[in-house]
């Protein structure tokens, strides 16, 4: 027994200096950043301070420059003319073709209307469809509601009307977002490797499934029933 005893004691004893050892490390690292801190000089803390305001005056600039673009509110446009200068003074362009008549444009403004507060960094736009024949005819568009999602003065992708959005009117803000985030028009910060709707989907949401037909040559409601 007493050996077992002493064997618990040493087992002890070298546990507790283990534990010392350690401690120790973590307090000459400690030490260390401190001193670092301390070594510091009065120009070098000055220039980490002149560096962060640099960034923050440059951040505040870019910001003022978005919104003197038009950035930060959902506007419509009057005309074709229009949408080529816009397009060309801005990075990031989302365009919404709509048509007055078309219940599904609406619930599009609504969304639209959020998300241009929120994404700064990115122009929305709405134009009638009716009134830029040109432009529908050159970009394809065949359904409205149609987005428009351009980079660089390029339309690089397209939201022909909800398909991409759960197939149903009631999809969230949340979804459109992340199908502008997939297009990497906007700065995204969720998962772009999961979709909003499919969250909602396992908690049994019910959907509006759409028809998607296509007729060529004819601009077409996407919650229309005739042809």
């Amino acid at each position: 027994k007493m050996a077992a005893d002493t064997s618990v004691d040493i087992l002890q004893k070298v546990l507790e200096n283990e534990i010392l050892q350690s401690t120790k490390v973590v307090e000459e690292h400690l030490d260390a950043e401190i001193q670092k801190l301390d070594q510091m000089d009065e120009d070098e803390l000055e220039r980490l301070k002149q560096r962060r305001l640099e960034a923050l005056k440059k951040s505040q600039q870019q910001k003022q420059e978005w919104l003197s673009k038009g950035h930060g509110e959902y506007r419509e446009i009057p005309s074709e003319r229009d949408f080529f200068q816009e397009v060309k003074e801005s990075k990031n362009v989302v365009c919404h073709f709509y048509r007055d008549t078309t219940f599904r444009c609406q619930i599009m403004d609504k969304h639209l209307t959020v998300l241009a507060k929120k994404h700064i960094e990115t122009k929305f736009l709405k134009l009638n469809a009716e009134k830029s024949p040109f432009l529908c005819e050159r970009l394809r568009i065949k359904v409205i509601p149609t987005l428009a999602l351009i980079r660089d003065g390029k339309t690089q992708d397209y939201v022909v009307g909800f398909t991409d959005l759960g197939n149903t009117d009631d999809f969230t803000t949340e979804t459109l977002e992340w199908r502008l985030g997939c297009a990497d028009v906007i700065n995204y910060s969720g998962n772009l490797m999961e979709p909003p709707f499919q969250t909602q989907k396992k908690y049994g949401t019910s959907f509006t499934k759409l028809d998607k037909k296509t007729i060529r040559g004819k601009i077409y409601d996407s919650d229309s029933d005739d042809d």
